[in-house]
């Protein structure tokens, strides 16, 4: 094997420096425009200020003859309801627990506990702002789905950010194919969009509390990113695996 010139050596190893740090400056300047976000739409919300567009978007899903009825044959609205349960606690409950042992068969227990921890305490937080918000749900429709608790932020949209986009990210970084990687956060952003539109059309939700869950559940999820990248610097999170596409090949990276 032919040795390699140094200096080609520490130009790489600076390269990778550098992009390991832009992410991160990435990340976290993107978790603090979130949290911004949700605070301005929340603001924007106490004052009644989106109520119009609000409105005008959830009465266009309707027919316009009967505001009972949603668009569409009763096939796609029974298909809506199956798509709104993927943000369900069950099926989220569900989806957790599978890649949690994923990640045990793999050997990285401290990750999978990170992972329900992290998915905890964005469930929690959730709760907690439905509770300081106490947004009353939509009347101008009727629901076509159950509801228990306040309207803002949505709870399905919120949780479906944090659950698959927190999982994504685990996930993403136990495999090296930059293919499976755009994978995992493309079906996690899709299934997060999929979850908080059938909330509106379900008339269940008033739009700009899909907006608040989606904005505040992307943010905890990359909080949550950077606490596990700072955690596995610390030694307390199992440094990355990296699994080939063909599975039979696993290398760990501090």
């Amino acid at each position: 094997m032919p040795l390699r010139n140094p200096k080609e050596v520490i130009k790489q190893g600076v390269d990778w420096l550098q992009r390991r740090e832009l992410m991160i400056l990435i990340v976290a300047a993107s978790v603090f425009a979130a949290l911004w976000a949700f605070l301005e739409l929340a603001d924007e919300v106490n004052e009644q200020e989106t109520m119009e567009i609000d409105r005008m978007i959830l009465l266009a899903l309707r027919n316009p003859a009967d505001h009972t009825d949603p668009l569409g044959p009763g096939w796609i609205e029974e298909m809506v309801r199956d798509f709104t349960a993927l943000g369900g606690i069950g099926v989220l409950v569900l989806i957790t627990v599978a890649v949690c042992v994923y990640l045990l068969l793999l050997n990285r227990g401290r990750t999978a506990l990170f992972a329900i921890a992290a998915i905890s305490g964005g469930w929690l937080v959730s709760n907690l702002l439905k509770i300081a918000y106490d947004r009353s749900r939509p009347d101008l429709v009727p629901h076509e789905a159950v509801v228990y608790t306040a309207s803002f932020p949505s709870g399905h949209a919120m949780m479906s950010a944090v659950t698959y986009l927190t999982l994504a990210a685990l996930l993403s970084r136990a495999v090296t194919s930059w293919r499976l990687r755009t994978f995992f956060l493309v079906s996690a952003l899709f299934l997060t969009v999929l979850v908080g539109a059938s909330r509106v059309y379900l008339g269940v939700h008033w739009p700009t509390d899909v907006v608040a869950g989606w904005t505040i559940g992307a943010g905890w999820a990359g909080l949550c990113w950077l606490i596990e990248r700072w955690l596995q610097q610390k030694g307390v999170v199992e440094p990355t695996l990296q699994v080939t596409d063909a599975g039979n090949d696993m290398q760990r990276h501090d």
